[in-house]
């Protein structure tokens, strides 16, 4: 109970963060580039200072941190980007679908093997967001940006897979995004030079720093502290009932009434979901 109450609470802080980042860009007086500077300093600072109350150091070091600060970088920029042009269904749904095949190839490349309720699961819970976030008949997907928004599926994909290893969860993503720090820092003088610079106000800052701080900072320490309890595949399947509670967060606040076709789709995700992380025979016997 205590290892879904906790798998639960990152999945609300993962869809708060995709609340917060289509917020920010869509009306919220900030570039892309800012936003997602921003958001990988507030989170980086919110860390440092966890680690130097709680743990009074701060160690840098450790195994695969080239591989989590690269994946990092790669998701936090990529999604940024992508989802100032793309649809916001569309996106999410070249961003999970991404993710699921990169943490499948994962689990199956490190000797899992994902019994096929699993796999029947997973294939229903994403006919169901396909069903649920199919973008209208207007919507046009750019190349560009979608090819940005699966190389950012791809970078969260292989930083949750390399946070399996992480021994101690606030350490490792602490160092991750500290050390994204100065690579994001000449990444932004590169691709601003002959841009004319940042744009961002004081709502886009303010909604980059929550982003960063809470639902990325604490968000992210508290995914890599469950990942190791869970297997690749449950970790990918898990992560698609976020659009589902992005969608409801935003019904809550919005006072919009959803439709019939929401709440199949919805249940569609979520029983498939559930089928997906249904222990297996003898798991259960074992328990």
């Amino acid at each position: 109970m205590r290892l879904f109450l906790l798998t639960s609470l990152t999945m609300l802080a993962f869809a708060a963060n995709s609340i917060l980042t289509r917020l920010a860009l869509v009306g919220g007086g900030i570039d892309a580039m800012s936003f997602g500077t921003v958001r990988l300093v507030a989170g980086a600072a919110m860390l440092a200072v966890l680690m130097l109350v709680l743990r009074q150091s701060l160690t840098l070091g450790g195994r695969g941190r080239l591989i989590g600060v690269a994946s990092l970088l790669l998701y936090m920029y990529g999604f940024s980007t992508a989802y100032v042009v793309l649809d916001a269904g569309l996106g999410a749904l070249i961003l999970f679908g991404v993710v699921q095949i990169t943490m499948f190839l994962g689990a199956l490349l490190g000797g899992e093997h994902p019994p096929i309720h699993r796999s029947v699961g997973a294939a229903l819970a994403f006919l169901g967001l396909a069903w649920l976030l199919w973008p209208g008949e207007g919507a046009v997907l750019s190349p560009v940006h979608g090819a940005l928004m699966a190389a950012a599926g791809v970078g969260w994909g292989i930083y949750s897979l390399s946070g399996r290893n992480a021994s101690d969860p606030l350490q490792a993503t602490a160092a991750n995004f500290i050390l994204a720090v100065p690579l994001c820092v000449m990444l932004v003088f590169l691709t601003t030079v002959d841009s004319g610079g940042l744009v961002a106000d004081a709502h886009g800052i303010l909604l980059a720093v929550v982003a960063g701080a809470v639902t990325s900072g604490l968000g992210y320490a508290l995914w890599y502290s469950v990942l190791p309890k869970l297997e690749r595949s449950v970790a990918a399947v898990a992560q698609l009932t976020v659009p589902v509670i992005a969608l409801v967060g935003g019904l809550v606040f919005l006072g919009e009434v959803p439709s019939i076709e929401f709440a199949l789709a919805a249940a569609l995700v979520l029983g498939g979901v559930f089928v997906s992380v249904m222990p297996t025979g003898s798991t259960a016997r074992r328990n």
